[in-house]
């Protein structure tokens, strides 16, 4: 029979750069969701209720589960520019979603280092593996099994390696050696907390998710309250800023894994090209990526927002021209919505900047 050493050795050689072990215990952080969701942070994302159960304990999605074999996968790339621009022009997208989804890539090494697992086992025994998709609180998980310790901004932060981390993990039936849990380093920094530009971070450790640009841009579906549009800024996808902003993140490990490379499209892009480009290079762009989830009217949505609150005259011209046939999603009912209120904007600003001119 294997140990969980072995586990550890197997999940470097299926490029994991983090793997510990949970027990598959009743911790009292799982139970906080409870009162998270009572408190409306939850928003829009209903299945999170709806498997609000299974979500407090890995027993109630595996029975027999005694161990909780966390990886850790690291998508940093050694790319200098941070997620923040300063070109007004610039179409601001997390960091995670620059490469290949990482949902199916994931998936495939944890299952294949699953499937390491049986072969090398003398008896059968149940397992089930999840990335990001089952109803499982990872970070917890992951905290107890020494990957990290859940940070102030609710990021897993590795003392070493920083939070560019994805997480999946085994819910096994097998009794393993568990690793000690990580301890709580974020000490008396707040800095997170004071960069969010919506105030999201309630409190340390308690995100409101309504508030949040990674929710707005990527959750939240339909309209997004035009009370909330201008904090968007430029962002068209996610938002990294608790997380640039975090001392761990100083030094961070980098991966040279191809998958997480920026594919053209996602390097560096300008609202200009993401608006001009058509449904269909844009859906070819959005397969196999993260940025799926949003579709290209979603995208759209995001886009129209971004222009308005970049407050240039190319922006203005951009949105005042007329959709063609290769570009139905713009005139989606939701993106009409927000190119309206794009319009009114810029109008208002450039309205205000040529007024300010002696």
């Amino acid at each position: 029979m294997f140990s969980s050493t072995d586990i550890k050795t197997w999940a470097q050689e299926a490029k994991f750069d983090l793997c510990g072990i949970a027990p598959a215990d009743s911790f009292p952080e799982l139970r906080y969701i409870d009162e998270w969701i009572r408190l409306g942070y939850a928003g829009e994302m209903s299945y999170l209720a709806r498997s609000l159960r299974r979500r407090a304990d890995v027993r109630h999605v595996v029975p027999a589960a005694k161990s909780v074999v966390m990886l850790g996968t690291v998508y940093n790339t050694d790319y200098p520019y941070s997620t923040e621009s300063d070109d007004p022009d610039a179409a601001v997208i997390s960091r995670y979603a620059w490469g290949r989804d990482y949902h199916s890539e994931l998936k495939r090494r944890t299952e294949t280092l699953l499937d390491r697992m049986r072969m090398s086992s003398d008896q059968p025994f149940e397992a089930r593996c999840y990335v990001d998709t089952g109803p499982v609180q990872e970070r917890i998980y992951a905290q107890y099994a020494g990957l990290g310790w859940i940070g102030k901004n609710t990021c897993l932060i590795h003392p070493e390696k920083g939070s560019w981390l994805f997480l999946s993990e085994i819910i096994t039936s097998l009794s393993l050696e568990p690793d000690l849990p990580q301890l709580d380093q974020c000490g008396n920094c707040s800095l997170c907390l004071e960069a969010c530009p919506t105030n999201a971070l309630r409190e340390p450790y308690v995100l409101d998710s309504t508030r949040c640009l990674s929710y707005l841009t990527i959750e939240l579906r339909g309209p997004i309250p035009k009370s909330q549009r201008s904090d968007i800024g430029t962002y068209v996808y996610g938002c990294d800023i608790c997380q640039d902003v975090c001392p761990y993140n100083a030094s961070p490990a980098k991966s040279t894994d191809p998958v997480w490379q920026p594919r053209p499209a996602f390097d560096k892009p300008t609202l200009e090209a993401l608006w001009k480009c058509p449904d269909d290079i844009l859906n070819e762009h959005l397969e196999d990526s993260a940025m799926s989830r949003a579709g290209v009217t979603g995208l759209r949505r995001n886009i129209a927002v971004a222009l308005g609150n970049s407050a240039t005259s190319k922006a203005r011209e951009i949105v005042t021209e007329k959709p063609g046939d290769e570009t139905p999603s713009k005139r989606d009912p939701v993106v009409v919505d927000h190119l309206q209120w794009a319009k009114q904007r810029l109008a208002r600003s450039l309205k205000g900047r040529n007024h300010s001119k002696p």
